[in-house]
C-alpha cells in the first residue's frame, strides 16, 4: 500500500470549513448547476497540489446555496491536506446537511497526474445497490 496509513485515509475529512449559508428558495422543481473550475487542494501523502474541477448540481427543497459562502468553502481547500475522493464525499456531506435538497451530485474532474486523469461522482440520496439478478457470463451454459 505504498505506506499509506489511517491519517493519510482520514486527513481533511473533520477539518472545519467555512460556514456554507443558505437563502429561502421561491419556486418548486427546478435544478441548480454550478461549476468551479478553480479547485485546489493538497495530497496529504505527498504535499503536492492537486487541480480539478467541482461540478454541483442539486434540486433545492427550501434552501439554495448562498454562492459567496460556497466560494469561500471551496477556497478553503486549497491548503487542506485531503484526497481528492474524500473532497468530494465532504461537499456532498456538508451540501446536503447546510441545505437539504430533494437531491445533490458532486462530481470532482482532476486533472491528470501521471498520465492518469480521475472522476469522482457522489450523489445523495445514495443509490441503494441493485437487485437485480446476476446474470451468466457469456458462453456459460450453466
Amino acid at each position: 500500500m505504498a505506506n499509506y496509513t489511517d491519517a493519510h485515509a482520514k486527513a481533511g475529512i473533520a477539518a472545519a470549513l467555512p460556514n456554507l449559508e443558505v437563502w429561502p428558495n421561491q419556486f418548486p422543481g427546478y435544478v441548480i448547476t454550478t461549476r468551479f473550475p478553480e479547485y485546489s487542494s493538497v495530497c496529504p501523502k505527498t504535499g503536492l497540489p492537486d487541480f480539478g474541477t467541482i461540478t454541483i448540481q442539486y434540486k433545492p427543497r427550501k434552501s439554495c446555496i448562498e454562492l459567496k459562502s460556497l466560494k469561500m468553502y471551496l477556497l478553503a481547500y486549497r491548503n487542506l491536506g485531503i484526497f481528492y475522493e474524500n473532497a468530494v464525499n465532504k461537499m456532498l456531506r456538508d451540501l446536503v446537511d447546510a441545505m437539504h435538497p430533494e437531491w445533490c451530485v458532486v462530481k470532482g474532474e482532476f486533472t491528470p497526474r501521471g498520465g492518469l486523469s480521475t472522476s469522482v461522482l457522489a450523489r445523495w440520496p445514495r443509490r441503494p445497490a441493485s437487485r437485480a439478478p446476476r446474470r451468466k457470463p457469456p458462453g456459460n451454459s450453466r
